[in-house]
């Protein structure tokens, strides 16, 4: 364990217990993209106890704490705050209960199925720890919590409200995410870690008519059925095998009833690319393939292409995750390692280095019962365990809370404290 988070574990031997019941209560009080307010409340409150300057509502409901500690880099971890729209499964004495109005004012479950609530309380603790022993490290400390990134909303809203005069600017940005693994392991990749993602919705007009008369209607239900078979294509015959991508239409909807034909049909899809050349041409052929079976069908009008969401790559500075991963092997020996490939999952992390013109490392720590990931991967059934965004996902709290803790405090410890890195 190096210098800086032996110093700072030993200084709190009561924090796990009260970092457990703040992850419980997060987690029982999920809240939806940019509807965040509790959860932003709770973590601006205890950095203001901790004498951070706090500036609250930055892109909507983003926290921003400033500690400055002498000379030395500007140091930013950052958590993402938001939940899902789904229902909780997983039968847990703190499992959500919660219901909001999602943004179309539709009523939904809310549930932290993606692992945020772990990623506020890992924050919340490493920033206490620091502020509680500032003669361990030197530096200043900028610590964000970002809403909306399940809307790849949050990070861009909060660099459009960024205010250089208030906040200086970071030498580096660090991040983490709770995933499937074994419970005390940290998974890191230099590059590409994470794939580019994007959701469009596409509207597809024809001309609707009665169900007995199908010659007097242009059928959007065919079109749509013709199209999303044809975009499957891009995959498997225009990206070659060696190039990884994924294209999912995860909602096709047209219609209120069997005897009508409807005027017009909905896809909504997504695509994961791992190179920015891929993407590009990825996104042109959509647009090709669906203006084209437009036109075999005979439709009168062009489709209609909007953008849900838009994530980037996050492809990790490689000098900087080259420092990271040599105080990790130092900290957690065996329990670290080189992820193999990048994961097709996308982050809005690397907005804020992207927009900045700043390095960041994002890495990963596992959530899952040791016990059981180990059966699993006996039985290879590892894609049977409950991942992110499963109602039953639910990351083993102990030991990945320490874990986490430890992870974020050797990962700032290169930058603060270069003792402890040398």
């Amino acid at each position: 364990m190096n210098a800086l988070t032996q110093t700072l574990i030993n200084a709190a031997p009561g924090l796990m217990g009260e970092l457990e019941s703040l992850y419980k209560d997060i987690h029982k009080h999920p809240e939806l993209s940019m509807q965040e307010v509790r959860t932003a409340k709770i973590a601006a409150d205890a950095m203001e106890a901790l004498g951070y300057a706090v500036t609250r509502n930055v892109g909507k409901t983003g926290v921003v704490c400033v500690m400055d500690n002498g000379s030395g880099p500007v140091v930013m971890l950052r958590a993402d705050m938001d939940a899902l729209p789904m229902a909780e499964n997983t039968g847990l004495p703190y499992a959500s209960t919660v219901t909001a109005r999602d943004a179309d004012g539709i009523e939904v479950g809310v549930a932290h199925s993606c692992g945020h609530d772990m990623h506020v309380t890992w924050l919340i603790g490493a920033a206490r720890l620091l502020a509680t022993n500032r003669d361990a490290w030197h530096g200043t400390l900028l610590i964000v919590f970002q809403p909306g990134e399940e809307t790849a909303e949050g990070a861009r809203a909060m660099v459009n409200d960024w205010d250089e005069g208030r906040f200086p600017k970071p030498d580096i940005i660090l991040g983490q995410h709770v995933m499937v693994g074994e419970a005390g392991t940290v998974t890191y990749r230099p590059g590409v870690t994470l794939s580019a993602g994007d959701s469009l919705k596409i509207k597809l007009f024809g001309r609707g008519s009665h169900g007995s008369q199908p010659q007097t209607s242009i059928d959007p239900v065919i079109m749509a059925a013709a199209t999303t078979l044809r975009l499957q294509t891009i995959v498997s015959r225009e990206v070659a095998p060696t190039e990884p991508a994924v294209l999912t239409i995860g909602s096709l909807q047209a219609g209120t009833k069997e005897n009508i034909i409807p005027d017009d049909a909905t896809i909504k899809l997504n695509v994961r690319t791992f190179n920015e050349d891929t993407r590009e041409y990825m996104l042109k052929s959509i647009r090709r393939i669906c203006c084209a079976e437009c036109d075999a069908s005979g439709a009168e009008r062009a489709p209609e292409f909007s953008t849900i969401n838009s994530y980037p790559l996050t492809e990790n500075d490689a000098a900087a995750t080259e420092k990271v991963a040599a105080a990790f092997n130092s900290e957690f020996a065996e329990k670290v390692s080189l992820a193999p490939a990048p994961a097709s999952a996308s982050e809005d992390f690397s907005v804020f280095g992207r927009s900045w013109g700043v390095p960041y490392v994002f890495w990963f720590v596992g959530g899952t019962d040791p016990s059981i990931y180990t059966k699993a991967r006996q039985d290879k059934a590892i894609n049977k365990i409950p991942s992110n965004h499963s109602p039953m996902f639910a990351p083993q709290i102990h030991p990945t809370l320490e874990t986490g803790l430890k992870a974020m405090l050797t990962a700032a410890s290169v930058w603060l404290c270069a003792e402890a890195a040398a």
